[in-house]
């Protein structure tokens, strides 16, 4: 056997391999020339270690398999779904059998460092999430800078106004409408146009426009008055219109 070994060469040619968690582990292995009967192996650990693939089993349900099924020369391996505990050096091995029937070792590969590394977050990841937290955190200011405008606003539009009916004299009453505001303050200017003053030129119909400046007046002293008489608590202004 030793004889007939002599031309046998097996080449190991991974150093090193890395990878990461559940990505599956490609150990490759190559024979060439003669060698007497006698199985190919893989082991894990240069002293006759942990029995990773044996050319004379088959276990239907490993991890391990065979990259070229049924090759004499070729003896790559592929290991699924990596683990940390997968970590280590791993020999292709070549036995043959000796004088007294047992498998004896012929030639042993140059050994591949295997390390499993768990799985890091690519920078480009990293930097997106980090983006996307910003953007999120952005559009949450400015939904709370568009309710807190949107109160205020509200609170502007619902101060209470009180609409009341102004006495003009002899004229109809004219509704106007008074917001809160302090004793003193003008009132709102009332445009004769919208209030559809009567004019008092009998017969002579003039385009004329009456303003009225309402205002606060003190309490009068109660008088005896013409029947008929409307009390009159306005100013009018009559401006000619161009």
């Amino acid at each position: 056997g030793a004889q007939a070994g002599q031309d046998f060469i097996l080449q190991q040619p991974q150093a090193k391999v890395r990878v990461a968690v559940g990505e599956t582990l490609t150990l490759n292995c190559t024979t060439s020339g003669t060698a007497g009967p006698g199985p190919v192996m893989w082991l894990k650990g240069r002293d006759m270690g942990k029995t990773v693939y044996d050319q004379k089993r088959k276990e239907p349900f490993s991890r391990v398999t065979r990259a070229v099924a049924e090759s004499d020369t070729d003896f790559t391996i592929h290991i699924r779904n990596a683990q940390p505990e997968d970590t280590g050096t791993y020999y292709c091995v070549k036995f043959v059998k000796g004088n007294t029937g047992e498998d004896e070792l012929l030639k042993r590969g140059s050994g591949t460092e295997v390390s499993v590394q768990e799985t890091a977050l690519v920078p480009g990841v990293v930097a997106a999430a980090v983006v996307l937290c910003f953007l999120l955190l952005l559009f949450l200011g400015l939904f709370v800078a568009l309710c807190m405008y949107r109160r205020k606003h509200q609170g502007r539009v619902g101060s209470s106004c009180l609409a009341r009916t102004v006495p003009m004299g002899s004229f109809s009453s004219v509704p106007l409408q008074c917001c809160a505001g302090t004793p003193g303050t003008p009132s709102e200017v009332l445009d004769a146009e919208s209030s559809h003053l009567p004019s008092q030129q009998g017969g002579k119909e003039e385009k004329d426009i009456h303003y009225a400046d309402l205002q606060p007046l003190p309490p009068a002293p109660r008088r005896g008055r013409s029947p008929g008489t409307a009390p009159t608590e306005y100013a009018s202004l009559r401006l000619a219109a161009k």
